[in-house]
């Protein structure tokens, strides 16, 4: 395991036509040149050409690196955020460390900023929640997205000494199921978006709350079987925790297996009419909350747009799902007769649906691929529950899913989380809660 702080490289803009940015501080080339002010980035091949202000080429090459000399930062333009997310926007984003810039792929720009670990987190906390959040929630949190980082780097690691083959997807002409895993970037190590740890740089105010979350709990990782842990986390279980299994690969991960969002043991919810009584009622849970000012301290101002994350109903008509899942699967299915759960997993996620159309029958799986299916972004979930309107020769009017949570649910509910915190238990009890059988260890 390690002993120091790892570098890393984050992913930015990945692929853009242009990049521009500003560099708010000196910053110096591989050749020795000082760059300071408005810059324009372009790729001819597989060449990067930097212009500042004065219309003057500074720096060339298929991988330009701009380092820091003083305490200078850089702002990047139209940063996308929430990538194929119902929220997706674009946003002008301020980082400190380094910045390179590199033809990938030939003929694009994709923008990377190079940081240590503790610094990155410390906007990664302030980036997935609120810096006003609970102090204990923001040391979970800053505890959580550590482990998940070192973990997936040291995974990283092991592949290039022996890639193997990891299957991510299983596809006949009846069904397909496929997983998505932190993506394999080929050029950096974690992206800034969603799909790895939502990072914002400096844009946002660092609060004193978050820095101090990161510093107190510097080097501090989740360990389990002699390894670092691979902590997953989301914004609200519905109730109850998934397990690893159901969202990514067929392997049991003790530490990410299923368990209650409270301190009242729920039952589990694979049978069908235990999830319809789950998902149509209120349990008791963490993470059951309609508590403004903790949402307004945990949730940052673009998520706090969505506001029926424990409980949520989607509603299409037969025609309106069938152009949602030609759009999204390239499927023709015809109109929709069925939808059908053939598995779900203890927090009630449907981890293969079975779509029954009068043209075509095929069953879709994981988690995330129902979610994407089903929806013109994002369902909140794959823990739903289907209701039919009324039905004729053979074919409903309408399909109302009636559904639980915000994310794939496995390991740590960010807003269970932050009711634990308001209720006083400390950042240990949180993650060995979420995160049951590690155990908590201070590596560097």
């Amino acid at each position: 395991m390690i002993d120091r702080e790892p570098v890393i490289h984050v992913g930015v803009i990945q692929g853009a036509q242009k990049v521009r940015g500003e560099m708010r501080g000196v910053f110096r080339t591989s050749g020795g040149r000082d760059v300071r002010g408005p810059i324009e980035v372009w790729a001819e091949g597989v060449t990067v050409f930097v212009r500042d202000e004065h219309d003057a080429i500074v720096a060339t090459g298929s991988d330009v690196i701009l380092r820091g000399t003083d305490e200078g930062r850089f702002l990047l333009h139209d940063v996308t955020i929430g990538i194929s997310f119902h929220w997706e926007r674009k946003e002008d984003q301020v980082f400190e460390g380094n910045l390179s810039l590199i033809a990938f792929p030939p003929g694009h720009v994709t923008a990377v900023n190079i940081i240590g670990v503790e610094a990155y987190l410390t906007s990664v906390i302030a980036s997935e929640m609120s810096a006003t959040s609970p102090e204990e929630l923001l040391k979970a949190h800053a505890i959580t997205s550590r482990s998940w980082l070192v973990a997936m780097l040291e995974r990283e690691r092991r592949e290039k000494k022996d890639p193997g083959t990891s299957r991510r997807s299983n596809e006949t002409p009846d069904e397909i199921v496929r997983w998505y895993d932190r993506e394999d970037h080929a050029r950096f190590d974690v992206c800034a978006d969603d799909h790895c740890q939502r990072y914002q740089g400096v844009t946002k105010l660092l609060s004193a709350a978050a820095v101090n979350a990161v510093q107190a709990t510097r080097g501090q990782l989740l360990i389990h079987g002699g390894e670092v842990c691979d902590a997953r986390y989301y914004k609200a279980c519905g109730g109850r925790t998934e397990e690893f299994r159901n969202a990514w690969e067929d392997v049991s991960v003790p530490y990410l297996h299923s368990v209650s969002d409270g301190p009242v043991r729920h039952p589990t919810l694979e049978k069908e009419t235990e999830a319809e009584r789950w998902m149509t009622s209120s349990p008791d849970a963490y993470c059951n909350t309609t508590d403004g000012n903790i949402l307004r301290q945990v949730l940052p101002s673009f998520d706090q747009e969505t506001t029926d994350f424990f409980r949520w109903k989607v509603e299409y008509s037969n025609d309106e799902l069938a152009k949602v899942l030609l759009q999204k699967s390239t499927i023709d299915f015809g109109s929709i007769s069925e939808l059908i759960p053939l598995h779900r997993g203890p927090s009630g996620r449907i981890t293969k649906l079975k779509i029954v159309g009068t043209k075509r029958t095929v069953t879709v799986g994981k988690e995330l691929e129902i979610r994407k299916w089903l929806s013109k972004s994002h369902l909140y979930s794959s823990a739903f529950v289907v209701k039919k309107g009324e039905v004729r020769e053979g074919v409903p009017s309408k399909f109302v899913l009636h559904g639980a949570g915000w994310g794939h649910g496995v390991g740590l509910c960010q807003i269970g989380a932050a009711v634990m915190a308001t209720k006083g238990l400390s950042a240990k009890d949180i993650v060995l809660h979420y995160f049951s059988g590690a155990e908590l260890k201070k590596l560097y």
